[in-house]
């Protein structure tokens, strides 16, 4: 198994993306768990589907 370059850690408040490549955040605060973001950030990166799942996670936060 490789090691993931994204992963969802547990923050006051909710979860932040960290890139461990980067070695930074990434992305916004989340309430809940992003673990479709992961799933394709880690996978095959398809852009407009990264920005589709951000909008549906930084939707649920209102």
């Amino acid at each position: 198994m490789t090691r993931r370059r994204y992963v969802a850690r547990g923050v006051p408040g909710g979860y932040r993306l960290w890139d461990n490549q980067g070695r930074r955040w990434w992305g916004d605060l989340y309430e809940l768990c992003p673990d479709d973001l992961l799933a394709e950030l880690n996978g095959q990166a398809d852009h407009a589907r990264i920005t589709t799942l951000m909008k549906r996670y930084r939707a649920q936060k209102r």
